[in-house]
C-alpha cells in the first residue's frame, strides 16, 4: 500500500497547536427537532467531544471559530479544513445533511454516526454509520464512545497513509474534489481590506438606527435591547443556528427556545422587566436576522 505523503495543510495545522493536536470538527443539530429538545442534543454533544477527545483531537463544532465574521463562510471554511470531521446525521436535520454533502464533496475525512431511532438516506447508506442509542442509556453509550475513538483514530491514520483513500466520491468513479480558493493578502492590501469593511460597517449605522426606532418600546440607558441581541448571537452561534427555510412552526419554536433560554439570565430579567418586553425584544430581533 502506497504511503501517502502529509499535506501541507496538515502540517501547518499541527505547528499552530502547541499541544500538538489537530481539530476534530463536529457536525449535529443543537435545537429542537424530531422529538429531541435542545438538552439531549447537547448531551449527544459532550458524548461525541468526549470520544474524539480520547482519540487526541480537539473537538468543535464546524461553527465555531476564534474570530469574528460571517457564520456561513466560517462553517464552509471549516468543512474544508478541519482534518477530520464526525457528522451526527440523527433527525436528518437539512442544515446536518447540506453541510455533510459540502464536506463529502470535498472527499475529506469523514465520520457519520446516527441514533438507533433514525432510517438511513438513501444517498449516504454506502457510508458506514457507527450506531448509538437515542435513549443514551450508560451502557451503550460507553461501548459507541469506544467505537468512535477508534474510528477517529483509524480513519485519520489511513487518509494520511493511503493515497487512496476516500470516504465517498472515488467508490463512484473519478472526480475532480472541490477546492477553496484562498487569497493570501500583503499589510497594504490587509489596511485597505479592513477600511472597506469599515466603511461597509458605517453605512450600516442609519438602518441600525432605524431599527431601534422601531421598538415598541424606549430602550432607555439600560441597554436591554442589546444585552438581549449579544445573549441571542451567542445562542445561534453556539447551536449552529440558520433561520433560512425555517417555517412558521420552526419559527415558533425557535422563540419558545429562545425566551426559555434568555429568561434564565438574571441580568436580562432585570433589564426587561417583564416576560412581555422580553417576548416583544425577541419578536423585533428576529424580524432583523
Amino acid at each position: 500500500m502506497a504511503k501517502k505523503k502529509i499535506s501541507d495543510e496538515t502540517i501547518a495545522l499541527e505547528k499552530e497547536n502547541p499541544k500538538g493536536k489537530l481539530t476534530c470538527g463536529i457536525i449535529m443539530s443543537i435545537s429542537s427537532i424530531d422529538n429531541c429538545s435542545i438538552e439531549h442534543w447537547k448531551e449527544v454533544q459532550d458524548i461525541l467531544k468526549d470520544a474524539i477527545s480520547s482519540a487526541g483531537f480537539i473537538a468543535r463544532l464546524v461553527s465555531e471559530a476564534d474570530d469574528s465574521g460571517i457564520i456561513q463562510k466560517r462553517i464552509i471554511q471549516n468543512l474544508y479544513s478541519d482534518p477530520i470531521v464526525v457528522c451526527d446525521v440523527s433527525g436528518k436535520n437539512p442544515n446536518v445533511m447540506f453541510e455533510l454533502g459540502m464536506r463529502l464533496a470535498f472527499d475529506k475525512p469523514t465520520i457519520v454516526v446516527k441514533d438507533d431511532k433514525t432510517d438511513y438516506s438513501f444517498d449516504t447508506s454506502p457510508i458506514e454509520h457507527i450506531p448509538y442509542p437515542r435513549d443514551l442509556r450508560f451502557s451503550s453509550i460507553i461501548k459507541f464512545k469506544d467505537a468512535l475513538t477508534d474510528k477517529v483514530k483509524g480513519t485519520y491514520k489511513r487518509a494520511n497513509e493511503d493515497r487512496d483513500y476516500t470516504t465517498f466520491l472515488k467508490h463512484f468513479g473519478k472526480f475532480r474534489v472541490a477546492e477553496l480558493e484562498e487569497h493570501i493578502l500583503g499589510k497594504d492590501d490587509y489596511i485597505l481590506k479592513s477600511i472597506e469593511d469599515l466603511r461597509d460597517e458605517i453605512r450600516r449605522i442609519p438602518m441600525k438606527t432605524k431599527m431601534i426606532r422601531e421598538l415598541p418600546f424606549d430602550i432607555g440607558d439600560d441597554e436591554s435591547y442589546f444585552l438581549v441581541k449579544s445573549k441571542m448571537i451567542k445562542y445561534f452561534k453556539e447551536r449552529n443556528i440558520s433561520m433560512r427555510g425555517m417555517g412558521k412552526n420552526d419559527l415558533e419554536t425557535l422563540k419558545k427556545d429562545l425566551f426559555a433560554y434568555l429568561e434564565t439570565f438574571d441580568d436580562i430579567r432585570d433589564a426587561c422587566e417583564s416576560p412581555t418586553r422580553l417576548e416583544r425584544t425577541i419578536d423585533i430581533l428576529l424580524q432583523n436576522v
